[in-house]
């Protein structure tokens, strides 16, 4: 590989550089301005860089199917930013502006960008908040099954999400939840703790599910105020704060704790071991996020693999909602390698009609995602010269959820696509072979679907999921077993429904004879519980937040090169 050759890499998070600064003008903010008659902006915003003297724009004015360059608007805030960003050492580029600013950005964007932008209706801004204007740009068509063919068209606060990308690291408890229903009967359960977090440390364990907080009836309470406490303790604004929290375990115990809100870090590679079977040895891993500390963790599994000689391997992405499609490119090729491999590629990207030859954000010529050999240094944008280890592996077992999404599912197609056996184990996966260039404008990154992914040999249409079936008739049908998941055992504990029908595969090469609990959903389980508490369910009810929406459930596409 020449260092003067570009490379195309899709990942989940961007890398800060980029993400911090989507474009647009360079000019000084103000400091001190007071906003005009009629504008959103308020008194006495501060100004990007620091200028004084400046005076706000007047608003712009929509015309219907007149799409000005979205650099006309880029970086001009209700709110701009003032100081230094922290991710990235630079200048914020925000300046004064307006909601309408904001808003013609998102509409201009949107309009050059959205892989669907024709099926997005040209609505006046004016009368919407700029949140609920994003809204209205995605389309409203359905799948096959009749779900939302865009469900992924979502907002996040630019610094969370900096720092959650890069470093993996937010402000919680440590509890992975799974999720039935946000609104009453409610059903939370926790699918895992993060090592070492204030969850962990306290006691709260899988399977775990959730009654109260702060003394309110998490699984009934349906008014606003109620749901807004719930809401206050479950997902605190900072690290130091302390709630109370009471579970009913799987041994049908109830019990009650106190937890204080902390940073944590997310583990995205748990519980690598080696399983001792009869036909050899098993490798497993738990992978829960895609994110950069994952490459070297990924690699120390990797290892400990090859050293232990193993015959097959076991993924478990049943949590796994996405990240860096950099890192998916990368795993496939460390448990294929290049024998397997043959030089073909991972994945090829598909933006709108607008662009059939280029990257409507870099402006590169379109090229298919390698399986990337090297590892990356994703803070430079840069593969080393470091090769991967590789397994030499052409076939390995998935387990599965409904939240294993995105980058985990182009992971699984891009080894389809290279004639790599999956079986997959568990429950049909989201369906998302989608991805985004997170846009950052004036403190909010914005995630609006720009393109889809296609494996070596064609494929990417599996908006309804990958589908464990012992028989596969369609083309998203994968070999395999469905099987609920089992919150009674630890994750990786080989009795563990999952676990244990993918290594009774191996043996038999068929599924196992489950029982009934374990042929069914065990959330299903858990939903009962949650109705038996609480009576009939309340139509319309006030819902929580889910802590399931916008969590890694992206692809993230952005340039790479080799090293100069």
């Amino acid at each position: 590989m020449s260092k003067n050759v570009k490379f195309t890499l899709s990942f989940f998070f961007a890398l800060t550089t980029l993400i911090a600064c989507g474009g647009g003008g360079s000019e000084s903010g103000s400091t001190g301005n007071t906003a005009g008659t009629g504008n959103t902006g308020g008194t006495g915003n501060t100004g990007g860089n620091g200028g004084t003297g400046s005076t706000i724009p007047a608003a712009p004015i929509w015309t219907a199917g007149q799409f000005n360059d979205e650099s006309q608007f880029k970086n001009f805030c209700v709110a701009p930013r003032s100081g230094t960003d922290p991710f990235n050492g630079g200048a914020y580029p925000d300046k004064a502006g307006t909601a309408m600013h904001e808003k013609m950005w998102l509409r201009s964007w949107n309009n050059r960008t959205y892989l669907w932008y024709r099926e997005v209706a040209d609505v006046d801004p004016a009368s919407y908040s700029i949140t609920a204007y994003f809204d209205l740009l995605k389309t409203t068509a359905v799948t096959d099954s009749g779900v939302a063919k865009d469900q992924f068209h979502y907002t996040e606060n630019t610094a969370e999400y900096q720092q959650q990308s890069q470093s993996g690291v937010s402000s919680g408890y440590g509890i992975k939840w799974s999720v039935v229903s946000t609104s009453a009967p409610r059903s939370f359960t926790v699918a895992y703790t993060e090592p070492g977090s204030p969850a962990a440390q306290a006691g709260v364990k899988r399977g775990d599910f959730l009654l109260e907080v702060d003394g309110i009836d998490f699984v009934n309470e349906n008014s606003r105020s109620g749901v807004n406490s719930l809401n206050a303790g479950l997902f605190p604004d900072s690290a130091g704060e302390t709630h109370s929290f009471k579970f009913r375990t799987v041994e049908n115990t109830d019990v009650s704790y106190q937890l204080r809100s902390a940073d944590v870090a997310s583990s995205a590679v748990q519980n690598a071991k080696v399983i001792n079977t009869d036909s050899g040895a098993v490798g497993y891993f738990q992978f829960n996020s895609y994110i950069v500390p994952a490459q070297q963790q990924l690699i120390d599994a990797v290892e400990l693999f090859r050293e232990a000689a193993i015959s097959e391997l076991v993924v478990d992405l049943r949590y796994n909602g996405g990240g860096l499609l950099a890192l998916a490119s990368q795993l496939g090729y460390m448990v294929t390698g290049p024998d397997i491999i043959q030089g073909r590629y991972f994945e090829r990207l598909r933006f709108n009609d607008k662009y059939p030859n280029t990257d409507p954000i870099t402006g590169d010529s379109l090229n298919p995602t390698p399986f990337y050999s090297r590892e990356i240094n994703y803070e430079a944008g840069t593969l080393t010269n470091t090769t991967l280890p590789s397994l030499n592996l052409s076939r390995i077992y998935v387990l599965t959820t409904d939240n294993t999404c995105s980058a985990s599912e182009a992971f699984i197609n891009g080894l389809r696509g290279v004639d790599v056996e999956i079986i997959q184990i568990g429950g049909k996966t989201c369906g998302k072979p989608y991805g985004f260039y997170p846009q950052d404008n004036c403190g909010t990154t914005y995630f609006s679907i720009q393109f889809s992914g296609i494996n070596f040999k064609g494929f990417g249409d599996y908006a309804d999921g990958f589908n464990p079936t012992n028989n596969p008739v369609f083309s998203a049908d994968v070999k395999g077993c469905p099987v609920a998941d089992d919150f009674s055992k630890a994750l990786g504990d080989q009795q563990e429904d999952m676990l244990e029908a993918a290594l009774y595969y191996m043996e038999n090469n068929s599924c196992p004879t489950l029982p009934a609990s374990a042929a069914t959903n065990k959330f299903g389980a858990k939903t009962t519980l949650a109705t038996a508490l609480s009576g009939a369910a309340v139509a319309d009810g006030f819902a929580v937040k889910n802590p399931t929406d916008n969590v890694f459930n992206n692809s993230i596409r952005q340039p790479i090169r080799d090293q100069q």
